[in-house]
């Protein structure tokens, strides 16, 4: 099986090094808020393949969006219409099944929304 790649990694707050270059604008007010409240995280540290090909070579993988350390806690937020979810929750599904000790939550829209709520109380 193929190695787990690494990609960019940033703990908040901020360091001297450049931020990373976010996938969604939901990703930087994620990293926004953690920093507001001194979580420390780093984003897409890590791929988990998910299928392979008959030479073991990685042909679908997944990358949580946010890796809490403090937490042990992989973070993969969505803001996708829900019809267009299936994909991603199929692909965490499977995760799941292979890394059964990895620790995952996924983040909806409601679920971002409601705890900005509940944080700026």
């Amino acid at each position: 099986m193929a190695n787990l790649a690494t990609t960019e990694v940033r703990s908040g707050p901020p360091l001297s090094s450049a931020p990373p270059t976010f996938a969604h604008p939901s990703e930087e007010m994620f990293a926004q808020m953690m920093d507001f409240y001194g979580i420390d995280w780093q984003y897409e540290p890590r791929t988990f393949p998910t299928e392979w090909d008959a030479a073991g070579n990685t042909i679908e993988a997944f990358s949580p969006d946010f890796y809490l350390p403090e937490m042990d806690l992989y973070v993969e937020l969505t803001f996708m219409k829900q019809s267009l979810t299936r994909h991603k929750n199929r692909k965490l599904k499977r995760m799941k099944e292979l890394y059964p000790d990895v620790n995952i939550r996924v983040f909806y829209q409601k679920d971002i929304e409601d705890l900005i709520f509940k944080l700026g109380k």
